[in-house]
Parts: C-alpha cells; structure tokens; sequence
C-alpha cells in the first residue's frame, strides 16, 4: 500500500528486477518470462493460503526440484527446473512448501484489511499482526489515535 492504494512491485519489468536483485537472482535478461512465473507462482501461494486448493501450487512445483548433492564433504541441496525462467518462482513456491512444513502456524496474514501480504511470524510469543511495523502497523496506530481523538474531543492543551 501507497498513499492508500495497492501497489504490485510486478507490474514493471523494474520492480522484478529489482525483486530478483533483492533475491540474488541476475535474471540472465529473462525478465519477462521469469515475470510471467512469478505471478504465476504468487496467484499459486495465494490460492494455498486463502483456502482455495493446492493444485495450482504443485503444477508449480511441477516445473523444478531439489537435487542431493555434496561439496567438499558437506551436503547442500540444488534446485533444478525444467526452465530457467522457473527458477525464482520454483525457489519460493518450495520455500514455502518446507515453511508450512515446519511452522504453518506462524504464517499469518497481515492484520491491515487493506493489505495484501502475508508474513512468517518469528517473534518470540508469536503476537505479531502485521506485515511492518513501519507501514501496516503504524497505520493502524495512528489510525487509533486519530479515532480516540475525534471520540474525546482532541488533545487537551
């Protein structure tokens, strides 16, 4: 959310950059491809978060996997998929997949209903409503404040 309205930061091929950037992906000039995944990927998410099936999820999923591998005496996994325009979208549809494996209880959606996101709650008591603090939460803060303002009357001076 800016100044009231929704923004997607996948609208423009600059903002998957910069998201693919912000990931450690150069994009290897696929950008509008791996941009086609990717909201492929996220409406997938969001279907598995709202209660609205897998199905789109594992045809997602379909498109990569994790590959066993050592280095140097020590495991790692590599992800292989099936383009390379996947990748972005493969990573985070299985890094979601193994998050609600380990703590589906912890992912939440944002409190804000204006807002779109959700988030993995990793704060010690598992209290945390908002996406940000420095957006979502400090809206609804100020927001209070203004509604118990205009119910008392205002600050006394």
């Amino acid at each position: 959310m800016e100044h009231g309205a929704l923004v997607d930061q996948f609208d423009a091929l600059e903002g998957v950059r910069a998201w693919l950037a912000e990931h450690g992906w150069d994009g290897d000039g696929e950008v509008e491809g791996v941009r086609e995944r990717l909201l492929e990927a996220r409406a997938a998410l969001r279907d598995a978060l709202e209660g609205r099936g897998s199905d789109r999820l594992n045809a997602v999923l379909d498109h990569g996997a994790w590959r066993p591998r050592m280095r140097g005496g020590e495991p790692y996994e590599e992800v292989v998929v099936d383009e390379t325009a996947w990748w972005p979208g493969w990573v985070a549809a299985a890094g979601f997949v193994r998050m609600m494996g380990e703590r589906a209880e912890r992912v939440r959606k944002c409190a804000n209903p204006q807002c779109v996101l959700w988030f993995l709650d990793v704060s010690k008591n598992g209290s945390r409503r908002w996406c940000s603090m420095e957006a979502c939460g400090n809206r609804a803060k100020v927001g209070r404040f203004h509604q118990r303002n205009r119910s008392t009357g205002g600050p006394s001076a």
